[in-house]
């Protein structure tokens, strides 16, 4: 199949106008300020500096939207790789960290150029839901020491770790911090509820609507935090405030002794960035009413990852809640999300020395609340509605994430889901025997139905158990394939030794309604011909030719 690399940015552009440009802007402008706090939170949540969130958002956020395929969808740094790229931090340094992002890059890259960004769309939901889930609860769990203000230099990244360090740590909680996170939340919360009610009834309301309860969070725990000199610890205390420019390339210390431990997180990081980027484009897609092309954009997300470690930045994906900022502000093109990568970068060249008072348990409240919105907590109430293996499988997943490795508990998720579908694939192929009243003597027939494949093959089994023996050598077998739908190698040769066993003892076969694929695989493999079996295009034709037929 050629390779075909045309961003959507080249089609958005067609009839381009000075509306539909003011309209780019003024979305631009507001997902810069929605996706500001939330850089810098993912980062400093990740174990990185602030300014690395702040310059994925940049990079990768223009980078996927002149490149991507999808008109809307805004790309950056994404709560879903918090756990994994700590522990890559914490084990392997960020040197690792550097080495892994860029190689999910690659592996993105390859997906999207190989046409698999379909395939993605085929992981199980419970597999999803777990995770998510995980992550979100680990998440939550690793915002605990700034939001308690705790006095703990460094966090386990394990489940257990963690517990027993806050645990050992929590006469050390810093009551000003939690007074800070508290009154931080609480804004969030209610500025999310309040605003939408309030409608059309203040002055001014409608562009208050625009303007997120985390940046209100911000400026306000800032501001109070400065004004009353709290004893709290802030960007400027920890990390001595945000650079005003952005950095300069530059390569890692590559060692293949290190590189070789982080193949599999960067195998996670590159299909946990490909379902959520793509999960994305398609919510944004229900929204606007356009379909996006799944490959291009997870080439676009590849080179995205590829180039944005090497200017200190970490895993970038599409994300959805700024997604839906920048459709519901009126974006109509990936203008709109390159805008906010210009808007963000003007910030940080002129506004950066504001950052250093930003409190950190403001911080840790507005990633308790996006934790909060990224689960789905709904899934466990209702997971009484679906079959044990559905329920299994999201338990599963989502204990494995918390207690154990995002990275097993994906692989566990799709293995066990992969299980799950064969055993159901398996149960739903039938044989069942045909009783014909008039059926001559020493002739059997049967009904296949479902998919013959290495899981159901026994079903064939079955038909050989039962063959008839031969009636004074006019004996015969019919099946009726019309029912099967799929047949791999190994239901074509158990199908062969079904003939072979039908042949030595003397019996006809009679195959009926053989069509489609499972037709095109017993023509392939030279099953009619070796088999000796005849094809006919329906059970009546199949009946009529076995021997001792009514004329």
């Amino acid at each position: 199949m050629a390779f075909v690399f045309r961003p959507r940015l080249l089609d958005a552009l067609q009839g381009y106008d000075r509306t539909r440009l003011i309209a780019d802007i003024g979305a631009g402008l507001t997902v810069a300020v929605v996706a500001l706090p939330l850089a810098m939170a993912f980062a400093i949540a990740s174990g990185l500096k602030p300014e690395a969130g702040i310059f994925t958002t940049i990079i990768a956020g223009f980078l996927v939207a002149l490149l991507g395929g999808s008109r809307v969808q805004i790309g950056g740094p994404a709560g879903a790789f918090i756990v994994i790229v700590y522990g890559i931090v914490q084990q392997y340094g960020v040197a690792n960290l550097i080495i892994a992002t860029a190689l999910s890059g690659v592996l993105l890259f390859a997906m999207g150029l190989f046409r698999l960004g379909t395939l993605v769309r085929f992981i199980p939901v419970a597999v999803i839901t777990g995770f998510t889930n995980g992550i979100a609860v680990l998440i939550a769990l690793s915002q605990v020491k700034d939001f308690l203000g705790l006095r703990v230099a460094q966090m386990p990244a394990d489940f257990f770790g963690i517990l027993s360090t806050v645990w050992q740590q929590l006469h050390t909680t810093n009551g000003w911090a939690l007074g800070v996170a508290l009154a931080s939340l609480a804004v969030i919360a209610l500025w999310q509820h309040w605003m939408p009610s309030l409608g059309a009834r203040a002055p001014f309301s409608g562009k208050l609507n625009t303007v997120p309860g985390a940046i209100v969070a911000l400026a306000l725990s800032t501001i109070v935090v400065a004004l009353f000199k709290l004893p709290v610890e802030t960007i400027g205390s920890r990390f001595g405030g945000i650079p005003g420019e952005l950095p300069a390339f530059a390569l890692p210390d590559f060692s293949w002794e290190s590189a070789r431990f982080v193949l599999m997180p960067a195998i996670t990081l590159a299909l946990l960035g490909a379902i959520e980027s793509l999960l994305c484009a398609r919510v944004a897609d229900g929204i606007i009413g356009d379909r996006h092309d799944p490959n291009q954009e997870l080439m676009a997300q590849g080179i995205a990852n590829f180039v944005v470690p090497f200017l200190g930045g970490m895993p970038a994906t599409g994300t959805i809640a700024r997604t839906v900022t920048n459709v519901k502000s009126g974006a109509t093109s990936p203008v709109a999300g390159m805008v906010h990568a210009v808007v963000l970068l003007a910030v940080i060249l002129v506004a950066a020395p504001l950052a250093s008072s930003i409190p950190l348990a403001c911080l840790a409240a507005i990633l308790l609340h996006v934790a909060w919105n990224m689960g789905e907590w709904r899934a466990f109430v209702h997971l009484r509605r679906y079959r044990g293996t559905y329920r299994a499988t999201l338990l599963a997943v989502f204990l494995l994430t918390v207690v154990f490795d995002l990275t097993v508990a994906v692989q566990v998720g799709i293995l066990a889901a992969c299980a799950t579908f064969i055993y159901r694939m398996a149960a739903l192929t039938r044989a069942e025997p045909l009783a014909l009243a008039d059926a001559p003597p020493g002739v059997a027939a049967w009904r296949m139905s479902g998919a013959l494949f290495f899981g159901s093959a026994t079903a064939l089994e079955t038909v050989q158990d039962a063959l008839p023996a031969p009636h004074a050598g006019t004996g015969a077998l019919v099946l009726d394939l019309g029912g099967v739908i799929y047949m791999d190698s190994t239901g074509a040769g158990t199908l062969q030794t079904l003939l072979q066993a039908c042949r030595q003892r003397g019996l006809q076969v009679h195959l009926a309604a053989l069509a489609g694929q499972p037709l095109d695989m017993a023509r392939r493999i030279g099953l009619l011909e070796a088999g000796g079996a005849a094809l006919h295009a329906d059970l009546a034709a199949a009946l009529a030719a076995a021997p001792g037929a009514k004329a």
